[in-house]
């Protein structure tokens, strides 16, 4: 599913008459809020659908994979998910 089919799932099935502009507009700021929380609190967590934390990835030895010539790879943070239960269960 690609983010003009996700609008329109959310606004077909909203449950209240709503157009696909105003679901666009709020699926962007529900996830510009997930977005500021992980970066705020390291954490954003959705009861039934999963948890996203601040994950860091500490520094390393790599290959660059054309020379085979060894690099350094800098430590890093990403972004990890944790489904909850009830998705996971439901797969």
């Amino acid at each position: 599913m690609n983010k003009k089919d996700f609008i329109s799932h959310v606004a077909a099935n909203a449950g209240i008459e709503i157009s696909k502009k105003d679901a666009e507009a709020i699926i962007d700021a529900a996830f510009s809020a997930v977005a500021e929380s992980v970066r705020a609190e390291n954490r954003f967590a959705y009861p039934g659908f999963g948890t996203f934390t601040v994950r860091e990835r500490q520094a390393r030895d790599g290959r660059n994979p054309q020379t085979g010539k060894k690099i350094k790879i800098k430590a890093s943070k990403t972004i990890g998910f944790k489904p909850a239960a009830a998705l996971r269960d439901g797969l």
